[in-house]
């Protein structure tokens, strides 16, 4: 499931699929050396069971979406990517990018320097592409690239090959970079979505490693969704524990695995291809098979499912989305 339905229940946090990340990736640019892609994809078209609530406006006006960058390993951001978007006008959005460093990207406003402005936002299957300088800017509805036998999951794990997002769509938001923008070598990212309904900015859901939020959490979930990087260490014993049941682990076997899988930051070297988990995650890693392995203690080692073949070869690289605009279905 990756962070598809991470709040309470498997169901969206503040119940709002809009502020539902789902997964995030980090590539280098195809083609291209010294370039870098990032994809946050949030709000899932189709919700699991029970259905929650969902609308065909890609992203919450309301809402900040965060890509925070670690350029030094400390888990704490250095850089940040902030992507705010306009209400809907006649069915259609826009979008803003703010980039901000120092002190101020581990903070939590909507400043910055703006990078992209009035972007408009793909509600079809044409995707609206900005140029803004160096950097190319995406956001809209694609098909969702994710792929898992979420049935298996929910039967014991008993897994059969059936691809519960063949089909499925979500909301990207897509930005290529200069790797100088990133920082000098090696870093660490995640991203985050933050509420502003109530006039002040409250974080609805982060995370960088898929399924960490929805399968290990335990009673804690909202505790750890509303966390930072930089005080994961308080949730190794959570983390401990749900191991423990999920995949027999001895308590010293399931603390040294957990603390593998926490601070939850995605490691990424722009200067090599990426592999998950090693370096980055591509649209194509196979990244479930290696969580069922982990969690389960080798038990169980693949979902049978693999990736999806509707993927594009340039920008934003994910496949044209399955439904439109105000053809969306709501059923899962």
């Amino acid at each position: 499931m990756s962070h598809h339905y991470s709040g309470p229940a498997y169901g969206f946090p503040d119940g709002d699929a809009r502020l539902d990340l789902t997964d995030l990736y980090a590539f280098p640019k195809p083609g291209s050396v010294g370039k870098s892609i990032l994809v946050m994809n949030v709000h899932p078209s189709a919700p699991l069971s029970p259905s929650g609530p969902t609308t065909d406006e890609p992203f919450a006006p309301s809402a900040l979406y965060e890509l925070k960058i670690d350029t030094n390993g400390d888990a704490t951001a250095d850089i940040a990517y902030r992507v705010r978007f306009s209400s809907s006008e006649n069915g259609a959005q826009t979008a803003t990018v703010r980039r901000v460093e120092g002190a101020e990207a581990a903070g939590t406003s909507d400043s910055g320097q703006t990078i992209v402005e009035r972007a408009p936002v793909s509600t079809g299957p044409e995707a609206r592409i900005t140029q803004a300088g160096d950097y190319r800017f995406f956001a809209g509805w694609r098909s969702d690239p994710f792929f898992f036998d979420t049935p298996g999951a929910v039967n014991n794990q008993q897994f059969t090959g059936n691809d519960f997002f063949t089909g499925k769509d979500v909301c990207s938001i897509v930005l290529e970079v200069p790797n100088s923008a990133l920082g000098p070598g090696k870093v660490g990212l995640w991203h985050r979505s933050l509420d502003g309904t109530t006039g002040k900015w409250i974080q609805a859901d982060r995370g960088a490693l898929p399924s960490q939020s929805v399968f290990l959490t335990g009673d804690h979930k909202g505790e750890y969704l509303a966390a930072e990087p930089a005080d994961d260490a308080r949730f190794i014993g959570v983390f401990a524990h749900s191991l423990e049941h999920i995949g027999g682990y001895t308590p010293e076997q399931a603390t040294r695995v957990a603390q593998t899988l926490l601070p939850d930051v995605l490691s990424y070297d722009p200067t090599r291809p990426a592999a998950y988990p090693d370096n980055g995650r591509a649209l194509t890693d196979d990244v479930m098979d290696i969580f069922l392995s982990t969690i389960t203690n080798g038990k169980v080692m693949t979902d049978h499912v693999g990736p999806h073949t509707d993927l594009l070869a340039d920008f934003p690289y994910l496949g044209q989305p399955h439904k439109a605009g105000s053809s969306r279905l709501v059923a899962a």
